[in-house]
């Protein structure tokens, strides 16, 4: 896999690029990982309902809405967050969607322990969370005591979203290292009402986005492997 440390580039002409490489691609291209920071945007996936943007003004304080063909709903991107594009062709790689998508998961829940943050997956609701009254414990979640509120007690720390055509992924993950959180109120995050966000800054956890960058980048190699 030939992994790509960009850094901080616009939303809109790395979703076209990815798009472009993906229609261009061939069984021989070799598959690709992108990583980068966006500046602030908000993206809807294709199950993405406009009422979802609760607040967004015209005026210095707007943030762009990008429509895209992922799945899932509305996300923030910001800086101070990496966003990783793996673009891999599964037939080559020998596994399917669900696969991959636990593959991902894995190589974030990987990442945020190598910085001592356990981090939890969530019953149909893909991406990684954390528990914000100790994201250091170990031990697994259990059943939340209302059904009502399942995210009761958790933070969101990255958030997944994909598309896969012709056996071709991209799109992705997003993980928040230390980023303005404060557009994730203006929304609700991937759909979920009144979700709590987080950042690793806000958990305790100094670190630079580029060295966060540099370790989810070796996971998603080593996860995402044949």
């Amino acid at each position: 896999m030939i992994v790509k440390m960009l850094g901080p580039v616009p939303y809109e002409p790395t979703y076209q690029a990815m798009q472009a490489f993906t229609e261009a691609r061939t069984p021989e291209t070799p598959d690709e990982l992108w990583v980068c920071e966006h500046p602030p945007v908000f993206t809807q996936g294709l199950a993405g309902k406009a009422e979802h943007v609760l607040l967004n003004p015209p005026g210095p304080d707007h943030i762009p809405v990008v429509a895209t063909n992922r799945g899932g709903q509305v996300t923030y991107h910001g800086p101070g967050q990496v966003v990783a594009y793996p673009l891999l062709d599964l037939r080559q790689r020998g596994y399917f969607v669900k696969e991959y998508v636990h593959r991902i998961e894995e190589a974030v829940i990987r990442t945020l322990m190598h910085f001592g943050v356990t981090g939890h997956r969530v019953a149909s609701a893909p991406g990684i969370y954390v528990r914000l009254n100790d994201p250091f414990a170990h031990a697994a979640l259990t059943d939340p005591p209302d059904p009502r509120h399942p995210f009761r007690g958790l933070g969101k720390v990255a958030a997944l979203g994909i598309k896969v055509t012709r056996h071709c992924t991209y799109h992705g993950v997003s993980l928040n290292v230390d980023m303005d959180l404060s557009p994730f109120d203006r929304i609700n995050p991937c759909g979920y009402q009144g979700l709590a966000t987080v950042d690793l800054a806000r958990l305790g956890v100094v670190v630079s986005v580029e060295e966060v960058a540099q370790v989810l980048a070796d996971q998603l190699v080593r996860r995402l492997a044949p």
